[in-house]
């Protein structure tokens, strides 16, 4: 992959000072532009957005689950691919900070085509993530 566009994504939080504090602290995603409705992150070179929705009705990640190499993913959900290190750094740290994961980090398909570490968590309105990290990164699209 000679060069990757930054990618947008928006999506519903209920708090936007827990949105805050969890992306920019938490993560340390910096915090571009903002208003009393919405917050622009930098999330390693992509746009993410936090939109207040009021009486937001999204409960924990539940909009549905599919079967991965035995673990129950949450869908949707949305993160980045790191290299190994900064996983690994990423995890620690959010350990170090108590965060509950939906998935401990750990080797996906191992020894399999596209093995992969990866780990699930919430963000304090329910928006699963997924962070992995592939020892090859040109087995991110392998089959």
């Amino acid at each position: 992959m000679s060069h990757l566009s930054p990618f947008h994504i928006a999506f519903p939080v209920d708090d936007l000072d827990a949105a805050r504090r969890f992306y920019g602290e938490v993560l340390g995603c910096e915090e571009g532009r903002s208003s009393d409705h919405w917050i622009d992150f930098n999330m390693y070179g992509h746009q993410i957005v936090a939109h207040l929705v009021e009486g937001n009705e999204k409960s924990d990640g539940d909009g549905g689950e599919s079967q991965v190499d035995g673990h129950s993913v949450p869908v949707p959900h949305f993160g980045v691919v790191l290299p190994p290190a900064e996983w690994k750094a990423l995890a620690e740290r959010l350990k170090g900070l108590g965060v509950k994961f939906v998935i401990e980090p750990y080797v996906r398909f191992e020894g399999q085509v596209g093995e992969q570490s990866t780990m699930f968590f919430l963000d304090p309105a329910g928006n699963a993530l997924e962070f992995k990290s592939f020892a090859d990164l040109d087995a991110l699209f392998a089959r």
